[in-house]
């Protein structure tokens, strides 16, 4: 009896132990490889490097640009008449006297006077918008966010664009500044009094015509964009949607290492240099242009190094809770 109740628990403690091991060897995860493990190696190489920056943007009858000051110091304006038909030369507008040297400030052929932005005989700096321009006819108009201010501020003499489903592409003459500008003034011209008389008549001067006596509508503010002219042969359409393209850097034959093995950013970086043992060893590098897939490398390096990717990891500044470590190429 005893045999025949031992030989049942046997059997299950048979199968409870076959059902928990397995028969071949251990089975463990994949996991990924600690950070910083070397992946792979390059080395630095030269090529031509060319960084762009697309807008969207939109055709725009007679819009509005701004004019700047060319040197820093104190803006006189002239008076500026309403123009009877579209200007054929460029008009002057302002004045900025700098170390009792006259500066002018023109509004190009084909654009009339907008309105003054800053107030008479205040002192300015360069580059400071001072008075705004109505381009007449067809222009393009791309709208900036604060983020792409600066990268393109310099970079306006190489720019193409793009009309959605028709013309292009081709390049586009760009107007004025990118600032925003304010709303302009345009002064109002002086009743004429006893003491505005013709010389030698004692009468008062005849009245102007209805043209002559048309008041300019002074500008109004606008945001950060960039307006442009396309070549007299592009047929432009009001209203079109359109892409603008700015040319931000070149840089011939550059130093140029994958981004994914530096770390860093806005100038300023790190890579881990491969020594003979294997070793990394961490390098300062100074940045420049990068076209999202490759990265300038102005100076620390020759050129005949072996770097580790992925690159050095940095550490985030502490935000309440300790360092993070920041992702190569960042």
């Amino acid at each position: 009896m005893r045999k025949i109740l031992l030989a049942p628990l046997c059997a299950l403690v048979t199968v409870g132990v076959a059902a928990c091991s397995p028969s071949g060897p251990d089975q463990t995860n994949p996991e990924l490889a600690p950070r910083g493990t070397t992946m792979t190696k390059v080395k630095p190489t030269k090529q031509d490097l060319t960084t762009k920056l697309s807008i969207a943007g939109k055709v725009e009858m007679n819009p509005t640009f701004g004019l700047v000051a060319p040197v820093a110091g104190q803006v006189r304006y002239f008076d500026v008449p309403t123009p009877n038909g579209t200007p054929t030369k460029p008009i002057r507008v302002a004045t900025v006297w700098k170390d009792g040297a006259p500066n002018y400030v023109e509004a190009p052929a084909g654009s009339t006077f907008g309105g003054r932005l800053v107030d008479d005989k205040a002192t300015v700096t360069a580059g400071m918008p001072i008075a705004s321009a109505k381009h007449v006819g067809y222009a393009l108009v791309g709208d900036i966010d604060g983020t792409q201010a600066y990268k393109i501020s310099g970079a306006l003499t190489d720019v193409t664009a793009q009309i959605k489903n028709g013309p292009g592409p081709f390049p586009c003459t760009v107007l004025g500044t990118i600032a925003a500008l304010p709303q302009g003034t345009v002064p109002e011209k002086p009743p004429v009094t006893q003491d505005t008389k013709s010389p030698g008549t004692g009468a008062p001067q005849p009245p102007k015509n209805d043209e002559q006596q048309q008041q300019q509508t002074p500008s109004a503010s606008t945001g950060l964009r960039i307006v442009c002219t396309a070549p007299g042969d592009v047929q432009m359409i009001n209203g079109a949607t359109a892409s603008i393209e700015v040319t931000t850097g070149k840089s011939a034959q550059a130093l140029v290492v994958p981004v994914e093995a530096v770390a860093g950013q806005q100038g300023k970086g790190k890579v881990d240099v491969m020594q003979p043992d294997g070793s990394r060893r961490t390098v300062d590098v100074v940045l420049g242009l990068t076209d999202g897939k490759v990265v300038e490398v102005k100076s620390g390096l020759t050129g005949d190094e072996e770097l580790a990717v992925p690159g050095p990891n940095l550490p985030e500044p502490q935000q309440g809770g300790g360092d993070q470590p920041k992702p190569a190429g960042s």
